[in-house]
């Protein structure tokens, strides 16, 4: 999944920001930005450009954290809504599996686990003070778990 390059937009209307500036950090970002430049129901997006703090239950320090994508779509009824987007592998949004001897690996897991669930409780928040929504999406909900 380290895939990583600029997205070159063919609606760079729909991207609030700077449309030569947009950077994808895995195959799954860019399928995803194509997604969306090109969805009808998207009528403005960005990447990494909503800033939430939180508190990392590693360090107890604050830290920012930036969803991978804020989303302002049209429902088939008519209502906008306001989305904001964590792409990530499905391996990191289930808690790991304590295995008998403690490794390396397993400490990283649940370092990355426990950091991202506090990221996401905290986007909730976010959202739920704005009315917006926060999904985190996997390669499942991507439909690229073929790949």
């Amino acid at each position: 999944m380290a895939y990583k390059g600029k997205f070159h937009p063919k609606y760079p209307q729909k991207y609030k920001g700077d449309p030569t500036n947009i950077i994808y950090r895995s195959l799954w970002e860019m399928r995803f930005m194509r997604y969306l430049d090109q969805h009808p129901s998207v009528m403005l997006w960005a990447s990494e450009e909503v800033i939430i703090p939180y508190i990392s239950p590693v360090d107890k320090k604050v830290h920012r954290y930036f969803p991978d994508f804020w989303v302002r779509m049209k429902a088939q009824d008519g209502t906008i809504n306001n989305v904001l987007i964590e792409i990530k592998p499905h391996q990191q949004t289930k808690i790991p599996v304590k295995p008998q001897k403690l490794t390396r690996k397993f400490i990283n897991e649940a370092r990355t686990y426990s950091v991202n669930q506090a990221k996401w409780k905290a986007a909730e928040e976010f959202c739920r003070d704005r009315n917006w929504q926060f999904k985190v999406l996997t390669e499942k909900e991507l439909g690229l778990d073929k790949f």
